[in-house]
């Protein structure tokens, strides 16, 4: 004895209704043995069948357990909002108290160079200094630190690509700032640090710098009066000085320990007629340093707080001698460890090298660790917020490997994804039935009653995997919420060869028993034509599939699951074609 398919129904609803409201009041972790008891009690007819009971239970849980807590609330609330609890018991993490904090006083920013779009590493100061200043009810800053038009050369496209990125991540901000338009003020900034003897324009060779620095001994220039520099410096405005003759230097301690303090460069000459600014073209050719411009900004911005990656200790050294010349307050400033993303490229030149080759959009290469590429591979903007929490203000290094980020997507994507049939590398095949017709039924939705429904006749041709034919050949297989089949042979219809499968039975206790392998298939005629798009080591690769043609109903960004294949986002909708990118199992 078994249960027949009513039955079933009603015990996998039971079974996932007790199993969300166990999970919810329990840590989001359900207990198959508290599940197994209140679907018997719910459903006396079914202790009979106690054993096949159990291992559904199992299954309901097992999907549920995988389930973000958010979603677990979720499915409870819209099927069944009379059991959800008041007070969930898992407790939400939240980041520590910030330092010095005020309310309605704290201003926190991101700030990105534009040579790129940003990756999970700069997401992390952008969220979290986002979710401080909303916390204290404070301002978010953005500014792009644009002011380096030769090694760092900003790209006009990324200023775009950056806000596109932080906004899909819900990150808004309250004022926005390009540094590359700020010249006149980081000018004015350095005449008045010249003016109180705070810095000097030094005319030694580079390497005579070096020399010096090293020995802990002051550059020959370093003793000029602040009128002589305030000239030296109006003749690098005018352009009287050709790169490397001339920079501005902050005095430090000569003998700081670390020798890249000691007198730091405040601004340099760059001749911009060889490697124009996008933003300013050839307009300027003095230009500040990244410490001289980040530190005046924020400054002259009002900001309180400061997180950064802990690489920028010593450039926090640097701002403050700045800072102590001006007689400024400098912002509080956290230092946290780098965040990494193994199996994806991260290096920027490398990027720019294989994008180059290869002549994809280098923001959305499926290869790459950017932010765009890992949305366009299906990783929804809550599984970044989950990491960077997760991560927080930690001074040490973190690495997420893929392998943990598709296990956080998959538990947010799970509940919510349509699930369709496709097919790659589809064989056709002519199905013989020993009844007048069958009717499928594929599930759409876990943990809902969606299904769509087809109806078959004997004679109609189908698509399965030649993957699957091959290997189930001998076996049989059961197609998706359809039946059992054998391969009889090859049949030939007007001059295409197809495969013949004979209907042995349409029970699924049928397949359990003989343990056949339950396999998707797509009816020709009510199919879609697509590409599977995939990152395969270096290489993406396009797969041509057939679809159900009810996935045309999808819209593009929406995250789909394909049976056996796993999961993926639509990226293009057409009149009759549909291109997916795979996003993981």
């Amino acid at each position: 004895m078994s249960l027949d398919k009513s039955l079933l129904e009603k015990v996998r609803e039971v079974a996932l209704k007790n199993a969300l409201v166990n999970a919810v009041k329990h840590s989001g972790r359900a207990d198959t043995k508290a599940v197994v008891s209140k679907v018997l009690g719910e459903l006396p007819e079914a202790r009979k069948y106690a054993k096949e009971v159990v291992k559904v239970v199992q299954e309901v849980v097992d999907s549920v357990n995988r389930m973000a807590p958010e979603e677990q609330l979720r499915l409870l609330k819209s099927n069944w909002p009379d059991l959800v609890l008041e007070k969930r018991a898992e407790k939400e993490k939240t980041l520590p108290p910030l330092p010095e904090a005020a309310e309605g006083k704290v201003a926190t920013r991101f700030a990105p160079n534009p040579d790129f779009a940003i990756h999970l590493g700069n997401a992390r100061p952008a969220l979290l200094s986002y979710w401080y200043a909303r916390e204290y009810n404070g301002k978010f800053i953005l500014r792009f630190e644009d002011t380096d038009p030769r090694t760092k050369a900003p790209f006009p496209e990324a200023y775009l690509q950056i806000k596109e990125d932080l906004r899909w991540l819900d990150v808004k901000w309250d004022e926005e700032y390009i540094q590359s338009l700020r010249m006149e003020l980081f000018y004015k900034i350095a005449k008045e640090l010249i003016r109180v003897g705070g810095a000097y324009v030094d005319r030694c060779g580079e390497e005579d710098f070096r020399k010096l620095r090293n020995e802990g001994k002051a550059c020959p220039h370093r003793g000029k009066s602040p009128e002589e520099n305030l000239e030296e410096f109006d003749k690098m405005l005018e352009g009287r000085f050709a790169e490397g003759e001339a920079v501005v230097r902050v005095k430090t301690d000569l003998l700081h320990p670390d020798p890249s303090v000691r007198d730091w460069v405040a601004l340099r000459i760059i001749d911009t007629s060889k490697t124009p600014h996008p933003i300013t073209g050839d307009k300027y050719v003095v230009w500040p340093t990244y410490n001289f411009a980040a530190g005046v900004d924020d400054h002259l911005m009002g900001v309180t707080h400061i997180l950064r990656a802990k690489e920028h200790v010593s450039n926090t050294v640097k701002q403050k001698y700045l800072y102590d010349h001006l007689g400024w307050k400098y912002p509080v400033t956290i230092h946290f460890g780098r965040l990494g993303l193994e199996g994806v490229i991260l290096s920027k030149s490398k990027m720019r090298k294989l994008s180059t080759r290869s002549g994809l959009n280098p923001y959305t290469d499926l290869r790459f660790g950017t932010i765009s590429s890992l949305r366009r591979r299906g990783i929804k903007a809550e599984t970044i917020h989950r990491v960077v929490m997760d991560v927080g203000i930690k001074p040490v290094d973190a690495k997420v490997s893929l392998v943990n980020l598709f296990a956080i997507n998959r538990s947010i994507v799970d509940p919510i994804a349509r699930r369709y049939m496709a097919v790659e590398d589809p064989v056709l095949a002519v199905v013989e039935l020993n009844v007048d017709r069958a009717e499928a039924h594929v599930p759409r939705r876990l943990g809902t009653k969606e299904v769509d429904r087809y109806e078959v006749r004997g004679g109609d041709i189908v698509a399965v995997s030649q993957k699957d034919l091959v290997a189930y050949k001998e076996t049989g297989f059961r197609l998706i919420g359809l039946g059992n089949f054998r391969v009889k042979g090859v049949v030939e219809r007007d001059g295409l060869p197809l495969i013949q499968l004979e209907l042995t039975s349409l029970s699924s206790e049928d397949a359990k028993r003989l343990d056949l392998p339950v396999i998707q298939w797509v009816k020709v005629g009510e199919h879609v034509q697509g590409k599977l798009i995939r990152v395969e080591g270096d290489r993406v690769e396009s797969r041509d599939i057939l679809a159900e043609k009810r996935i045309l109903d999808e819209k593009a960004d929406s995250i789909v699951q394909l049976y056996r294949v796993g999961f993926a986002r639509v990226d293009y909708v057409g009149d009759n074609e549909i291109v997916l990118v795979y996003s993981h199992d």
